[in-house]
């Protein structure tokens, strides 16, 4: 039994005539479809870093939350910089040597 000539990739008759079809509109359900996802395209170094989506969700989240700090405060605090006191330190006592207190 012989084989028929196989299927071209392409179904499409070139008969076909889109722009006669009534209803057809392009892009009709693009914007529908556009809302739905949220897809973006990251370099692979980043990916490297963030192996999961929910690596990737916590980082934003995370970088969000300090945004926020610093437009609602002006700034983020710099207490790592700043002393804990402004109190001068009090010396301690020198201790004298052994052949001193002698």
């Amino acid at each position: 039994m012989k084989k028929t000539n196989p299927a071209s990739a392409d179904d499409m008759r070139a008969e076909y005539d889109f722009a006669s079809m009534k209803g057809g509109v392009r892009g009709k359900y693009f914007q529908r479809a556009r809302e739905g996802t949220n897809v973006v395209l990251i370099e692979p170094e980043v990916t490297d870093a963030f192996p999961t989506e929910q690596a990737v969700n916590e980082a934003l989240k995370g970088v969000l939350n300090t945004a926020r700090a610093v437009r609602s405060t002006g700034g983020l605090p710099n207490k790592a910089l700043q002393p804990t006191s402004r109190a001068p330190r009090k010396a301690k006592a020198k201790q004298r040597s052994r052949a001193a207190r002698r």
